[in-house]
């Protein structure tokens, strides 16, 4: 019987490419991976030095010291898989990283003896979770492909040190969670927990991004981003939760690039930043999305409650404002404060929307100037996006509640924020599409603002 072709083609950027890729419909092979060279790694003693194959479901490997998988290898981890680090030991990457969890059987990185503790107020200096017990995953300029699928990263931010840091071209006092920095490479994040740290929690310098339904919580550590991207990159980010964050949730910047190369171009939407900022200083930073220095791309239907400072675009000709659009972003909060920085002073130039919420002019001045002050009172603790479980105003203050403890952050029926996102939003595909060697899934925006869509698309955590 003849086979039935169907051709599979990538949307890049809102254009349909010629040469689409031919499969079979009887290719069993399509949905099923095939593990890389090498032998699978032995469980038996901690790990050191080189390393490369698989790492086997249901088993737990202990890293001794740093181990690094070198350029041309690959270490794939299977579903249900736990690494616990020793030593402040992490992952230094120069080949190709894959961790595989799935939601039934997700992976697990962290170390011994830690619990993930959600109770408000813990004093930053005491909290386990800025203490950076290991060194995270780290890509060097080699590495061609870092995906990560249901997976949790937890209490990394050590520093790189001595002899990590210098081998990947950073500063010994380096110590984001995970580092990604090859132009030509991939990096995927699906579906992914990250929990604590000191500085950023992921740091791109170059690359081709996929970002898509992941949780963040309680991190940034004293001053750190938490997506932040810089010199080139390109990619989208969307459905992300992101709770207690130290500076901006997401942030793009073409910092780094040289004058004549790519520019950072990253589209941004549907995703939730709750309680965020709670080390930015008005003025200087932001605290949930944020463009600057010759940036450019999109960002919509996003939610930020209780935000020290809203979404911010610095002011032109730092972020590339003409070729940066947005619409249909809401804002929440409990305080005067708060509501004062929707819109920040000082050198940015965020422009109000129509289609955001709450509506921009019901309480900026008909003449308002971009960066200028305004009074906030008319839409403190106004338009509650009532979420299924987080009350509002908050019964504490928003800066000591950093984690989602018993929280649900899905969206109520009556919700005000039903049915009024951008689905016209096309997102940069820049990354292949593939179960394994790949993004599994490039949800589109969805008619609900922010990462839970009341049709059970979006953020599945």
């Amino acid at each position: 019987m003849k086979k039935l072709i169907i051709p599979i083609c990538i949307l890049l950027s809102g254009t349909i490419f010629s040469g689409c890729k031919k499969l079979a419909e009887d290719d069993s092979n399509i949905y099923k991976y095939i593990l890389p060279a090498g032998s699978t790694v032995s469980d038996v003693a901690p790990l050191c030095g080189s390393i490369k194959g698989v790492m086997l479901t249901g088993k737990t490997y202990t890293l001794g010291c740093d181990v690094y998988v070198n350029k041309g290898d690959t270490l794939l981890v299977q579903p249900g898989v736990k690494i616990i680090s020793t030593n402040s030991a992490g992952i230094v990457v120069r080949g190709s990283f894959i961790s595989l969890g799935t939601k039934e059987q997700p992976n697990t990185f962290t170390v011994a003896g830690q619990i993930k503790d959600a109770t408000p107020g813990i004093p930053l200096a005491s909290d386990s979770a800025h203490k950076g017990f290991w060194r995270g995953i780290i890509g060097d300029t080699s590495c061609t492909n870092m995906i990560i699928k249901w997976t949790h990263i937890d209490f990394a931010g050590a520093a790189y040190g001595n002899v990590v840091g210098p081998a990947v071209n950073q500063k010994a006092s380096t110590s984001y969670c995970i580092l990604f920095q090859n132009p030509n490479g991939n990096f995927i994040l699906e579906d992914s927990w990250l929990w604590g740290g000191t500085d950023d929690c992921i740091r791109v310098s170059n690359g081709k991004i996929h970002v898509f339904r992941n949780t963040f919580e309680k991190c940034g550590g004293t001053g750190g981003d938490i997506v932040n991207v810089k010199g080139g990159t390109v990619g989208t980010m969307a459905y992300n939760f992101f709770i207690g964050t130290a500076y901006n949730g997401q942030k793009a910047s073409n910092k780094g690039q040289p004058i004549g190369a790519q520019q950072t171009n990253i589209v941004m939407y549907n995703s939730t930043f709750v309680n965020g900022g709670l080390q930015v200083i008005p003025g200087q930073r932001g605290s949930c999305i944020n463009f600057e220095e010759g940036s450019k791309g999109a960002f919509f239907n996003n939610v930020a409650v209780n935000c020290r400072v809203g979404y911010r675009v610095v002011n032109n000709p730092v972020a590339d404002t003409s070729n940066l659009t947005y619409g249909n972003n809401y804002q929440y909060a409990d305080s005067l404060s708060i509501a004062n920085q929707f819109f920040t002073f000082g050198p940015v130039c965020t422009r109000p929307q129509p289609t955001d919420l709450p509506l921009p002019s019901t309480y900026l001045p008909a003449n308002y100037t971009y960066g200028a002050t305004y009074d906030g009172t008319p839409v403190v603790k106004v338009l509650s996006p009532q979420f299924v479980n987080f009350p509002l105003p908050e019964p504490v203050s928003p800066w000591s509640v950093s984690a989602i403890g018993n929280a649900n952050f899905r969206l109520q029926p009556g919700s005000p924020l039903i049915g009024k996102g951008n689905t016209t939003i096309v997102p940069l595909v820049v990354v292949p599409v593939d179960p394994v060697y790949g993004a599994s899934e490039v949800t589109p925006p969805g008619a609900d603002l922010g990462c839970y869509q009341t049709n059970g698309r979006g953020n599945q955590h």
